[in-house]
């Protein structure tokens, strides 16, 4: 399997996706919010790349069953009905349809919309994700959303972790210079999500601003058993085989 990684969604053009396999990441917080919103029961998220959208799009949907969230620098935008905390999916989202705007997360998986296959993995589904597209690609680009543009050590770290999780599937894996560099840094820096997190720079500023336990719940290695593909405009949850 050649695996790519490109290290922010700025430094691609959305061409690039068509026929591809795509993975993005947002550790913190978006693609942790995506799994653990489908793991609550959400019916579909659909991610948008502006807040005047978001609200265009919620104008035009009636009964209840629609949800604004997301975030804008870390707090939750006004007139939104839930920020970006993964601790606020819970079961009163079963059911919904989520319309999503982030900092980073949402524009990255915007980006990648042309892909074959789009899933989204955080630390979270981690396992769950690449047991799945083991079997689903000889080619996978993995893409890390970064922070306003620029290089996300947290992000990068899980894209090292996932490309060594693909390698008790038995692939031949080659690499590309930044996938490799992912592996290296994952390897430095993955033995302790915890400490990992509540050290970068986006994590001590959700620590500033009150959100310590989101970085304690974005650590957490493979505890949701969730595959969010982007299908037809909006994630869904992926059915998995039985064995899975």
């Amino acid at each position: 399997m050649k695996v790519h990684v490109l290290l922010s969604h700025l430094n691609a053009d959305e061409l690039y996706f068509t026929n591809r396999t795509t993975v993005v990441i947002d550790v913190l917080r978006a693609t942790s919010v995506i799994a653990q919103a489908l793991s609550s029961g959400a019916k579909e998220i659909t991610p948008v790349g502006s807040v005047d959208f978001a609200m265009k799009i919620s104008g035009d949907i009636k009964g209840g069953q629609t949800l604004l969230c997301g975030e804008r620098n870390t707090k939750m935008v006004e007139g939104f009905n839930l920020g970006n905390s993964p601790l606020e999916y819970d079961d009163t989202v079963a059911g919904k349809t989520i319309i999503l705007f982030t900092t980073n997360g949402s524009k990255a998986i915007l980006k990648a919309r042309y892909s074959e296959n789009l899933f989204c993995c955080s630390f979270n589904n981690l396992s769950a994700v690449a047991k799945h597209i083991s079997s689903l690609t000889d080619e996978l680009t993995i893409l890390c959303s970064g922070s306003n543009g620029m290089f996300s050590l947290e992000d990068t770290v899980c894209a090292g972790k996932l490309i060594k999780e693909l390698t008790k599937y038995g692939k031949n894996i080659n690499l590309s210079d930044a996938a490799s560099a992912s592996l290296v840094l994952s390897k430095n820096f993955g033995k302790d999500l915890l400490k990992l997190l509540s050290e970068t720079e986006h994590g001590k500023l959700l620590i500033e601003n009150g959100f310590e336990q989101d970085i304690e719940f974005c650590s957490r290695l493979s505890n949701l058993n969730i595959i969010p593909a982007f299908i037809n405009g909006s994630i869904k949850l992926l059915q998995q085989d039985s064995d899975n």
